[in-house]
């Protein structure tokens, strides 16, 4: 995949060198480097250029960013792989339950990256796996995946920066309060591996705002949005507030109704990384989380 930027240079542009430039405008040492090292990675009116040059007002600067052959580390699988919306910057998808992110021990052609290599093979396009935002193996919904190291870049700060919103929807057992915000700082348990809790000592900062949508026969369906993104932070707070997720084999292995934590990624908006423009998409209620509320 090659993706081609062009920047016309203002006049507060021409008192600096190309490397003040690209920084202002977002471009990490590493994908500097990776411009310095490609053939025509950077020109200056159609001219090769070095990032100490210095521009002169009105001149077209091109930035060629080229994305290395596939890792054969991750081998393509055919798997569900709903886009939900696609182009040369990024791509926002829609994950089923049951598809971890990454490969890992036990989990070699069953993830959300096998089905990228997927998908993008098809295309005959390279590509390499960059997930901006987790999810749990059996949370569904909306993820953001970066199309080349630029972008990644790019939303990588915007995620530290927090301004990709994140909505949630979540099944929690009780009746929850209408509304609320728990500030309780998360760690992980001691002696697991993977289980976290509420811990005002060790934890990091965390904060999770909900507000009850409905509830039927003993469930409550909530709307959740995190400020912060501390591993199981949803799971980990509704059970701290007495509230656990249903079928969450970590917090509330209660399969009774649903087989896996009754959680949905609903709904990112964050701007467009490139073009500024903002972005907005939803993901439907799942049917394993919808039959809560059905009489």
């Amino acid at each position: 995949m090659e993706r081609i930027l062009q920047y016309t240079m203002t006049k507060e542009d021409a008192l600096h060198p190309l490397l003040f430039f690209l920084k202002q405008k977002g471009y990490s040492q590493t994908v500097v480097t990776h411009l310095k090292r490609t053939e025509n990675g950077l020109l200056l009116n159609n001219e090769w250029a070095r990032v100490w040059d210095i521009p002169s007002y009105g001149d077209i600067l091109t930035v060629r960013l080229v994305e290395p052959p596939s890792p054969k580390g991750i081998l393509p699988v055919s798997l569900p792989f709903p886009v939900v919306y696609e182009d040369k910057d990024l791509l926002v998808i829609d994950k089923p339950a049951g598809m971890p992110i990454h490969p890992s021990q036990g989990n070699y052609e069953n993830t959300l990256a096998n089905a990228a290599a997927w998908y993008f093979a098809q295309k005959n396009e390279p590509f390499t796996f960059r997930c901006i935002n987790r999810l749990d193996r059996d949370t569904t919904g909306l993820l953001i995946l970066a199309r080349h190291m630029y972008s990644a870049s790019l939303l990588s700060d915007m995620v530290k920066e927090r301004r990709i919103k994140r909505t949630y929807l979540a099944v929690t057992t009780g009746l929850l309060p209408e509304r609320g915000t728990i500030d309780a700082p998360i760690a992980r348990k001691e002696g697991s591996t993977i289980e976290r809790c509420v811990d005002e000592t060790a934890g990091e900062y965390a904060r999770t705002h909900f507000c009850r949508i409905c509830e039927h026969a003993g469930y409550s369906l909530a709307k959740i949005r995190l400020e912060t993104g501390r591993t199981h932070q949803i799971r980990v707070h509704m059970k701290h507030i007495g509230h656990p997720l249903p079928g969450d084999f970590l917090y509330n292995p209660d399969y009774s109704h649903i087989k896996r934590q009754a959680l949905h990624s609903y709904k990112l908006e964050f701007p467009h990384p490139i073009l500024g423009i903002p972005l907005s998409f939803t993901s439907p209620l799942p049917e394993d989380m919808k039959q809560f509320f059905i009489s």
